[in-house]
């Protein structure tokens, strides 16, 4: 379990970077992606596991195509 938990880890930190990089806060994200502010601050946080379906929808939101979601070599660490 602990491998699903690191690629959690990953995917929140890369939907953090890429929230931050469009200039949205968490709440007009989760507002734009029709989800709730405290869901989306869970998915960051790599607590929350996502479906399929809120991938995609995190990728609109984001206005990104769903590979970019996973290209975690792109991803800063945060300061």
């Amino acid at each position: 379990m602990k491998k699903s938990k690191n690629i959690r880890s990953l995917f929140g930190q890369r939907i953090r970077y890429l929230r931050k990089e469009s200039g949205m806060s968490q709440e007009a994200f989760a507002d734009k992606c029709g989800l709730d502010r405290t869901y989306v601050s869970g998915i960051e946080r790599g607590v929350r596991n996502p479906t399929l379906e809120i991938i995609y929808v995190i990728a609109n939101g984001l206005q990104i195509e769903l590979n970019e979601l996973f290209n975690f070599e792109t991803t800063h660490p945060p300061h």
